[in-house]
């Protein structure tokens, strides 16, 4: 009977984890929102401080090359170092690269302000997620708080891009920089007094040979990535980026077998479980995201919304991916992680499919509506198991390792989904929603198979 009883108990989040969860998502929340707030007001940034149209990918690239390239090392240095002081760290980069951003006069000083909140989001990203794994004990406890992180992200992604529209038509885009300010200055006031310090207790150094390796081999990747997808897969720059990011990757490889104190250990990165959670989760990542910028592209290229409108369309695929996370931890606690992490690609490329029934005329917006809030659902389904499986069987002092690379994983595949499925698109058809149905196909079909890869190797621990 005793059993019986102490189990809830051992389930249920007292007060100082109900107030550090909200702590923390408040953070992940913010830094969601940041990746995705510019989008909508891109054109009208690039009128305001004289961008051409050749340069506003910049303004991305600017933000994607430091949040992908630096978030492995800085995952491993919040370990070592103390998670809540790399947190710390992060959220005053954010409040200062947001101010630059918002006050900036030229497009370098705009520019100079987006690698802030690249470099601010690629160190306090992976320093609370670990702060979120290492505050709540593995099993559902931990599931439920990555539940809500993954909702909240989500959701984040898609406030982001409606709050840009509303801040760009009401006042200016200068406030989707600005807006980022106070909510940093709270956090850094409020976060000593809620959350304590957390650090690896292992007395291991920075590994810098494995650090300057991969963070130079992630940076030539997102920028190869970038690059290719701006001027085409046969841009020269973009080869020889690519190609400089395969060989400091091998390089690293190779460095970390024989380094003693190995800044992400091949036992890590070997381990089942980290190894195919993270092909799931860039899966899922790459695949939702960029189904997001084809429905950008439906909605204002075939239909004629408006940037606000399509923002406001895109809040109910917002919606399914809250409810998603939501319901994510209950699910995982049925089927496993495994069996999660599957099933939520296979609805998410269901969904998918349905969205080849669009068509020319606004008669299909009710088929995209509720499609693309079931893939969010399923989507984020997906990613909660992916965070669950990535950071599962590893001590505490190893979970910003974790953490890191689970984002690395997340900023690449936003990195390179986008541009692919722009490839896609684009790629011999002459009309736009001609482009947007074979890319759509092309989306599910990759969620396809990425669950039938998750089922086949990813077995049952």
């Amino acid at each position: 009977m005793t059993l019986i009883t102490a189990a809830p108990a051992a389930e249920r989040m007292s007060s100082r984890h109900k107030l550090v969860l909200t702590l923390l998502l408040g953070a992940q929340f913010m830094l969601a929102i940041d990746f995705s707030i510019l989008n909508v007001a891109l054109p009208v940034v690039g009128e305001g401080l004289g961008f051409g149209l050749d340069r506003l990918q910049w303004i991305a690239t600017a933000f994607a090359l430091p949040a992908a390239g630096f978030t492995l090392l800085f995952g491993r240095v919040a370990d070592l170092f103390g998670r809540r002081r790399m947190l710390l760290t992060g959220m005053a980069l954010l409040a200062a690269g947001s101010l630059i951003g918002g006050l900036a006069a030229s497009p370098a000083i705009l520019l100079a302000g987006r690698v802030l909140q690249g470099l601010a989001t690629a160190i306090a990203t992976p320093a609370a997620l670990s702060l979120l794994t290492t505050s709540f004990p593995e099993g559902p406890l931990r599931t439920r708080a990555l539940g809500l992180s993954g909702a909240l992200m989500s959701a984040g992604f898609t406030v982001g891009a409606i709050l840009g529209g509303v801040l760009t038509d009401l006042l200016s885009w200068r406030w989707a920089f600005l807006i980022n300010v106070p909510v940093a200055v709270a956090i850094l006031a409020v976060t000593p007094a809620v959350v304590g310090e957390s650090r690896s207790r292992d007395a291991s150094r920075l590994d810098v040979p494995g650090a300057v390796t991969v963070t130079g081999g992630l940076l030539a990747l997102v920028y190869g990535i970038t690059s290719a997808g701006a001027r085409g897969w046969d841009d020269p720059a973009g080869l020889g980026a690519l190609a400089a990011a395969a060989v400091l990757l091998v390089a690293f490889g190779l460095i970390e077998r024989r380094s003693p104190a190995p800044l992400a250990p091949p036992r890590v990165l070997t381990r089942r479980t980290v190894t195919w959670g993270n092909v799931g989760g860039f899966i899922a990542f790459a695949t939702e995201t960029s189904l997001v910028f084809l429905m950008t592209l439906y909605l204002q290229q075939v239909l004629g919304f408006s940037p606000l409108t399509t923002g406001l369309a895109l809040g109910v695929l917002g919606a399914g991916t809250f409810a998603g996370g939501v319901a994510a931890p209950r699910i995982m606690g049925r089927l496993g992680g495994r069996t999660t992490l599957a099933a939520g690609l296979v609805l998410q490329a269901a969904a998918t499919l349905a969205l080849l029934g669009l068509g020319s005329t606004r008669d299909g917006l009710a088929l995209m509506l509720a499609a693309t809030a079931i893939g969010g659902f399923g989507n984020l389904v997906a990613i909660v198991a992916f965070m669950g499986l990535a950071t599962s069987g590893l001590p505490d002092g190893e979970q910003g390792l974790a953490t890191g690379l689970a984002t690395m994983t997340q900023q690449v595949a936003i990195t390179l989904g986008i541009p692919v499925m722009s490839a896609v698109a684009t790629a011999g058809t002459v009309s736009v929603l001609g482009g947007v149905h074979t890319a759509t196909l092309v989306n599910a079909a990759v969620a396809v198979a990425g669950a039938a890869v998750i089922a086949l190797f990813l077995r049952r621990s």
